[in-house]
């Protein structure tokens, strides 16, 4: 998808600011510093839409990008970082659990992980909640420059066995840095802007 036109919309911290235009949102998880922002960069070609900091927890709002009218990329808070106080990241935990469990316009979550090592257990345990809620989930592997190509594969098996990986589900192999995977990435979206989310339970 060729994008010309984004704009962050609202960072929200209630349902009650969420959008209200009913497009297909595509939420963003992921441990902090994984990545995401660079993702949503690149994803869109943007330098600096989605703000990249070298200080993780950065994100503390569900920020929605709206992306050529059709549809949001919602960047969730990173999860996984010691330095929040524990009552912050229960506040995070319920916000981001709100949103993924009651958001009928959400058609899938990606998990953004370092393709480089395997998932740590806030990863696996952040997949197995949208497993457990049935919400499609589209794993983004990212940092595959960092690795040879030859070993993409050895890589990605680590990934797949230790989120216990539903071939249901989609993967990734995904770089920020030379854009490998981003059509891939975009063709998915687009196969799931058409779906329909089922009920949550």
């Amino acid at each position: 998808m060729k994008v010309n036109q984004v704009e962050l919309v609202i960072s929200a911290v209630k349902p009650a600011q969420y959008p209200e235009d009913f497009l297909p949102e595509f939420a963003l998880a992921g441990r902090s510093n994984v990545g995401k922002s660079s993702f949503i960069n690149r994803m869109i070609q943007r330098k600096s839409m989605a703000r990249i900091s070298s200080k993780p927890g950065k994100t503390q709002t569900l920020n929605f990008y709206k992306i050529e009218e059709k549809l949001y990329f919602v960047d969730v808070p990173g999860y996984g970082f010691a330095k929040v106080s524990k009552k912050e990241r229960e506040a995070w935990g319920k916000m981001i659990e709100t949103y993924l469990t009651t958001r009928e316009q959400l058609r899938a979550c990606m998990l953004i992980v370092d393709l480089r090592h395997p998932p740590t257990e806030d990863d696996a345990m952040m997949y197995h909640f949208l497993k457990h809620y049935e919400i499609p989930a589209i794993v983004i592997a990212t940092k595959a420059d960092k690795i040879p190509k030859g070993k993409w594969q050895q890589h990605l098996k680590v990934v797949k066995e230790t989120l216990d990986f539903d071939p249901e589900d989609d993967i990734v192999v995904f770089s920020s840095e030379t854009g490998q995977g981003k059509d891939e990435a975009w063709k998915i979206i687009q196969k799931r802007m058409k779906s329909e989310k089922k009920a949550a339970h």
